[in-house]
């Protein structure tokens, strides 16, 4: 296969999400035509009218910049290109079982318009062998074109994999700056992959075959988890042992060699919260420890309505009724400072909320528009609103909004802190948690 100077003359991104959008952006940016393709008929327009449908700093200058200039243009069905980028979701079903649907899907829609010379790249965080499939996907589709399947030595098309590591409200600059993990089902593969790659990311571009790239974003994102987990079974061991955890971990973090995470109320997102179960799937004898983490991740949540509900006890002891009292919910992201809700714990904790509270919901996110219509009898108001109203606080997520929050919560209000908002003072003097408080009062 011969390669052009030129190559990619054009890139084609299935899958204009939070990742697929900037990926295409950032190739349009330095003068690479490109085409969009997503489902969504809504998402298209927008785009094409030089607009953005998700939240990502610097993201909407770019786009706008680029769609005005021609370099960038949005479409619900793909078009002939160089390369091809697939960046879908990839969930699980029941029993955490890996949903491949959608990485087939894409691959069937653009096997039509492939030629030789082409390169497919996988960039959705998958299963170990993913690549592989879809790459049999696409020569069953195409039994005119050779694709990097077993037998077969010199492919028309070739086929990568190359996960994101990017961090939301980041995106944009790290794409650009971070190093990419870029594997080949050939070498020639991920070669041909890197020099697409070469076109806007400064970082490096570690070529290794297809099946180490898939489990190494999954490492990542597990290793990731294991920490998580650990600081979150830190704070359910402090809670029953009456310790400030946040305390706990500032001091145990003066070690050189500690760099504890701050623990929160579960763990969400369309990467920690999944990926490592993928792991699981491929290997559930040996996978013992990320189990486990995922197990003590998802329970957390769980354990911060247990907080709720004693909050709840110790306003009734207070001699006010449920009815007349409120609960003001701050934050429903699955991370600060974004708009992004997928697999979000505060909005599993705000539903199960909604399920069981007889008073008034509060809801604060600074970040969305509206609610989701699973918190429909909560009502959406701002950070002053809620420290007007509410009888209990309960932070969710430590957006940059609610830094200085305890500053200003009434007296008599107890707040259920799951995310150290109410941390130890600049004079060291200790705050009491939040749960704990809540427990005095009823005792």
């Amino acid at each position: 296969m011969k390669v052009s100077k030129g190559f990619p003359s054009s890139v084609s991104v299935i899958g204009l999400g939070y990742i697929g959008l900037p990926t295409a952006t950032m190739f349009a940016s330095r003068k690479v035509n490109v085409v969009g393709v997503d489902i969504n008929q809504k998402a298209v327009d927008i785009i094409n009218d030089g607009r953005i449908h998700i939240v990502e700093p610097e993201l909407d200058i770019l786009v706008h910049a680029v769609v005005t200039e021609g370099y960038l243009r949005a479409t619900t069905k793909p078009e002939p290109a160089d390369a091809f980028l697939i960046a879908v979701p990839t969930p699980f079903k029941n029993g955490h079982v890996p949903d491949l649907s959608y990485v087939e899907a894409a691959a069937k829609s653009i096997a039509p318009v492939l030629k030789a010379g082409d390169l497919v790249v996988l960039e959705s965080t998958s299963p170990v062998g993913t690549t592989e499939k879809m790459a049999s996907w696409l020569a069953n589709a195409r039994p005119d074109l050779k694709f990097p399947i077993p037998g077969v030595e010199t492919p028309d098309v070739h086929v990568a994999y190359c996960p994101e590591r990017v961090l939301p409200g980041q995106v944009v600059h790290e794409l650009v700056v971070n190093d990419r993990i870029i594997g080949g089902l050939t070498a020639k593969c991920a070669e041909l992959a890197a020099k697409v790659y070469e076109v806007f990311v400064e970082g490096q571009l570690v070529r290794t075959d297809a099946r180490t790239a898939e489990l190494c974003k999954l490492t990542e994102n597990s290793f990731r988890d294991v920490n998580i987990a650990f600081a979150n079974e830190l704070s359910i061991i402090c809670d029953r042992l009456g310790i400030n955890v946040w305390e706990l971990i500032k001091l145990a973090n003066h070690h050189p060699r500690v760099n504890i995470l701050k623990p929160g109320c579960g763990v969400g997102g369309h990467c920690i919260a999944v990926d490592p179960w993928f792991i699981v799937d491929s290997a559930p004898e040996e996978a013992r420890m990320i189990r486990m983490a995922r197990e003590i991740n998802n329970d957390k949540p769980h354990v911060v309505l247990r907080w709720i509900n004693e909050a709840v006890q110790s306003v009734v002891v207070s001699g006010k009724r449920i009815e007349d009292a409120s609960i003001a919910i701050l934050g429903l992201a699955f991370k600060p400072d974004i708009d992004d809700l997928r697999e979000s714990p505060a909005l599993g904790i705000a539903e199960k909320v909604v399920s069981t509270w007889s008073g008034d919901l509060l809801v604060v996110e600074p970040n969305i528009d509206e609610l989701p219509a699973s918190l429909g009898s909560a009502t959406m108001v701002d950070l002053r609103t809620a420290l007007n109203r509410a009888d209990i606080l309960v932070t969710l997520v430590a957006h940059r909004e609610f830094a200085e929050i305890s500053r200003n919560v009434r007296p008599g209000v107890i707040m259920v802190d799951a995310v150290g908002i109410r941390d130890v003072e600049n004079d060291g003097s200790e705050i009491i948690a939040p749960w704990q408080e809540a427990r005095r009062a009823i005792r």
